[in-house]
């Protein structure tokens, strides 16, 4: 190596591009020469040696803006590796989350959009479900899922309970639900309100104690019904919702 080097070619010994040599300068982590009196800087192997361990640092994941206060101090380096090491095991454990969800997704054949464990409850996509109703199926999940996901897990998870068995119970309902309109005879309504109450309140019996959507959150998903369910559907929402709050009324 020549005595003396030029701007490129520490960057390229370096393995770092000339402009990331500058930044280095303007913020102080790396000394700059003078120039020459022909405008060059000329830099030697001290300047490689710290452009080499900034380069080593940062790939660990340490931020330029700690590196002037570990390069030159073991006690320091010591503690913050401590806290790399924790970001890391963070992080890996976020990832292997991640790929868990992704496989899941897989397995499901459902749309990357929807948590896991909200994708169980989709309709089968082979029952024929029209695509304005299997929109909405999906868009509600979606924020059921954030509504209480995000605030209150446990209040999702004990509103799921097992997805398999549940799903395989209300299937028949949910059919009969999404086939009503303005013809359906007023018994067959009245026995699906029915049915709808007796195999819903095992699911308000498990989310007695624990926090529900909110008034605005009911507001949404209230308007999400309206822009797709008609007038005969959203009125057995609203008698099963009554009956399930106030059990003395029909």
């Amino acid at each position: 190596m020549a005595d003396r080097l030029l701007s490129g070619e520490l960057a390229a010994l370096a393995g770092v591009t000339v402009r990331t040599l500058r930044h280095y300068h303007q913020i102080g982590l790396l000394p700059e020469p003078p120039r020459t009196a022909g405008g060059y800087r000329h830099y030697d192997v001290s300047h490689l040696v710290r452009l080499l361990r900034i380069t080593r640092m940062t790939a660990l994941g340490i931020e330029l803006s700690a590196l002037p206060a570990v390069l030159d101090d073991p006690a320091a380096a010591e503690e913050l590796l401590d806290e790399l090491d924790r970001r890391a095991a963070a992080d890996i454990e976020r990832l292997t989350a991640r790929r868990a969800d992704i496989a899941a997704l897989r397995h499901s054949g459902a749309p990357p959009d929807l948590p896991p464990e909200l994708s169980a409850w989709r309709s089968d996509p082979a029952s024929g479900l029209p695509a304005d109703l299997a929109r909405y199926e999906h868009e509600q999940l979606l924020l059921v899922g954030h509504l209480l996901g995000s605030r209150h897990p446990a209040s999702l998870a004990a509103l799921l309970g097992d997805a398999d068995a549940e799903l395989a119970a209300s299937a028949p309902l949910t059919a009969r639900f999404y086939a009503l309109d303005d013809d359906t005879p007023d018994d067959e309504v009245a026995r699906l309100v029915d049915d709808l109450v007796t195999r819903l309140g095992p699911v308000v019996a498990r989310l007695a104690g624990l926090p529900t959507v909110d008034e605005q959150g009911a507001a949404l998903l209230d308007e999400l019904s309206e822009r797709t369910l008609g007038p005969a559907q959203r009125g057995v929402l609203h008698r099963v919702r009554r009956r399930l709050t106030r059990p003395d009324r029909v």
